[in-house]
This record gives C-alpha cells, structure tokens and sequence, in this order.
C-alpha cells in the first residue's frame, strides 16, 4: 500500500533567505522536518524544478514542489486481536489498552501486539512510523492512548506531547500512606546494572510527576497522578524512589508488603493482585485537523476496582 502527496507552495518574504528544510517545515505543517529533510535529499522536494541540498537558502517566490509517496514503514503482520475502541474518526483511534498486551513488537514479542492488533482494525496504519502509535503503555498497565491514522495526525500529535500540551492522567493504588499530593521531578535514565529498569539518575532525562492524593487506607493510598514529561516507566520508578511502590509493580515494588492485622481478604488480594495497579484513566489533547480540545475517561478496571473495594472494608473492620 502505497499514498501519494502532490503539494506545492511558494517562499513568503518572512522566510526568504532561510535554509530550505527551516522553509519545508513551515510551508508544510503536516510532515515533520526529518521526513522533509529525507524527501528534499530524495528529490521528492524540489526547487523551481531544480534539486537542492537541506542547507540551501530558498528566497521570496521560489516554489516548492513535493511530490513523494508514503511506503510501508516496516514489515508487520496484522492480527484479528480484540480493540476496546474508545472513539475513532479519520485523523484518530483512541484505545482502552488492557493488561497484558505488549504495545509494539520487540525481541520475544513479536506478534500479539496492540500494533498487530491496530493493523488488522486499519491498514492504512501500515504507512505511519509505528503504526501511528506516538506513545506507550507498559504491558500490564492498562487505560487510554491515543493512534494517529494519518501522518498529519502523527505529526500534530507528536508535536504535542513534545510541547507536553498532551494532558494523561493516571489512577494508582500504593503502598503506604501518603500524607498530601506533590511533585516529583527527578531525572530518569536507564538503570545501570539492570538494563531493562530504569532508575532515577543525575545524568538522565527531565522526567516530571504531580501526584494528588484521592483516598487514604491504613496502609495504601489511591492517588491521581498526572504526567508533565513521558519517560519510560516514569510513574512506577518516581513513587519507587518516594518509598511508595504501586501494588503489584513485580520489577520497581520490591517484595510484597502484607499489612499487620489486616483482614484475610486484603491479604489475599494483594497476593494475587499479578501486575502494577497503575491506569491511565483520562486524555486530553487537541484534534489535529479541528484544533478543538477533545477528552475521554476510562474508568477503572475491575482488578483495581475490586482492590479498592477491600481496601475500604479493611479500613472498616480495623
């Protein structure tokens, strides 16, 4: 499957003089500078005509061709696997994710996917970086994400969450008991010894958690926490670090805490409770051909609910 694009534009005076990839990215919006950039070196982007480097100037009237075609990204197989489709028009599908779904393809998870998943729901996805998908879920948190259709969506939404204008807000169940919300702004980075964890490092990246606190139990806290920036594993290293580990979180909680004197059914819920209570429960974000704001919820699933419903008991009986 193939797309053709068949665009053209002139160079306003505001942008003469500029380098001709500054000027790509301004004339077309709806592709990102990297794909411009390896169009203009194809030649699928010309020049009156003419072939041009990324660092050549472009003047007043000059016109802009671009006439390129969207190929296959990579080679992956669709699969009939079942989509709880939040909402879905030409530019967007939004995704309720469950647990246990690995989101893309990687080494030993090659098939199974959310992204065989979507290939199957829409092929047209084939020809997106990723399939569409611009951000992750961990296996076993489940919730909301977003997938663009088009490379226009891409591009909007990508742009978004690089601008963090993208608002997600998660629900998680903790261990201990926090005494009111904060922030937790601590850079992340990949662990050093164990390769597959990430850790909070001096060195790493900028990550940002606020946190606010919805319910207290005698030994756990359901909290509200919302994502400024979206590192890998951001939620579940910071309330690590913290000394609040989620419920579950079998590489990032340490070993499973049992509360004294707890009731015999919290105790067996929390052995079984078999992956991080963690939910992305609400999205926000601007539609990328309305520029409208545009938000959904995910309410709880039924393992988190259901932990929160023994939790209460307990704080009852004690």
């Amino acid at each position: 499957m193939n797309s053709k694009i068949a665009i053209r534009a002139s160079v306003p005076d505001e942008l003469s003089g500029n380098r001709l990839d500054q000027i790509a990215a301004q004339l077309f919006p709806d592709y990102s500078r990297a794909r411009l950039q390896t169009w203009i070196k194809s030649g699928s982007l010309l020049v009156n005509g003419q072939l041009m480097r990324t660092r050549d100037k472009a003047h007043t009237g000059d016109c802009l061709e671009l006439n390129a075609e969207l190929d296959v990204e990579e080679r992956w197989s669709a699969e009939p696997i079942p989509l709880d489709v939040v909402f879905e028009d030409e530019s967007l599908i939004v995704i309720n994710k469950p647990a246990g779904i690995v989101v893309h393809p990687a080494a030993g998870h090659m098939s199974g996917t959310l992204l065989n998943g979507l290939l199957h729901h829409c092929a047209q996805l084939e020809l997106l970086p990723r399939a569409g998908i611009v951000h992750r879920l961990d296996k076993d948190t489940t919730g909301l994400m977003v997938v663009a259709k088009t490379l226009q969506a891409h591009t909007s939404l990508v742009q978004q969450l690089q601008a963090r204008t993208v608002s997600r807000e998660y629900e998680a169940i903790v261990t201990g008991v926090l005494t009111g919300g904060g922030t937790i702004d601590r850079p992340l980075g990949r662990h050093p010894v164990d390769r597959k964890k990430r850790a909070v490092l001096e060195e790493g990246q900028q990550a940002i958690t606020h946190y606010t606190v919805i319910k207290r139990f005698l030994a756990h806290t359901h909290l509200r926490v919302k994502l400024e920036t979206g590192r890998t594993h951001q939620i579940r290293v910071h309330l690590s670090y913290m000394k609040y580990p989620i419920v579950g979180d079998k590489q990032y909680g340490g070993r499973l805490r049992i509360p004294r004197s707890c009731t015999e059914d919290l105790a067996n819920s929390l052995r079984e409770f078999d992956r991080q209570a963690l939910h992305a429960k609400n999205l926000k974000l601007i539609h990328p051909q309305s520029d409208e704001e545009m938000g959904w919820t995910a309410g709880l699933p039924e393992d988190m609910q259901n932990l929160l419903d023994v939790l209460a008991i307990d704080s009852q009986c004690q």
